[in-house]
């Protein structure tokens, strides 16, 4: 059951972040794309903004496509935590910590789980177990 529960772990946590990088990178599901996210990214001191929405974007989707295949996934874990505290070091800590205000709770868990994950490994459903 160990590895099932990984499995869900990973491809929800995975493909909300494959999400959010398509959503910087290409304005898909209601996204600003990457002009819009760059121009947002300056608005709060983020610069050069198009530059840094495009890492971000890159991070995010590049992560959630190897943590949702269970690939290179202390990489994956590394970028998707590397995401989630630029989000609260630069949106979200200044509101505290409950989502509620717009603290950074939930990014806060986003980390923890993508390194609790790197670090126990992605189970064995996972390209990784075959690999290594």
């Amino acid at each position: 059951m160990i590895n099932v529960g990984l499995l869900l772990i990973r491809l929800v946590i995975g493909v909300l972040f494959i999400g959010h990088g398509a959503q910087k990178l290409f304005g898909w599901f209601d996204g600003y794309g990457i002009k819009g996210t760059g121009g947002w990214f300056e608005s709060i001191g983020i610069k050069p903004g198009v530059t840094m929405a495009v890492m971000a974007g890159l991070a995010e989707l590049i992560g959630g496509i190897l943590f949702a295949l269970g690939l290179l996934t202390p990489l994956a874990g590394i970028l998707i935590a590397g995401t989630m505290v630029m989000a609260i070091i630069k949106v979200h800590a200044v509101n505290g910590l409950w989502a509620t205000q717009n603290g950074y709770e939930f990014n806060l868990t986003l980390l923890v789980v993508a390194i609790g994950v790197a670090l126990i490994g992605p189970g064995q459903f996972a390209i990784d177990y075959f690999l290594f």
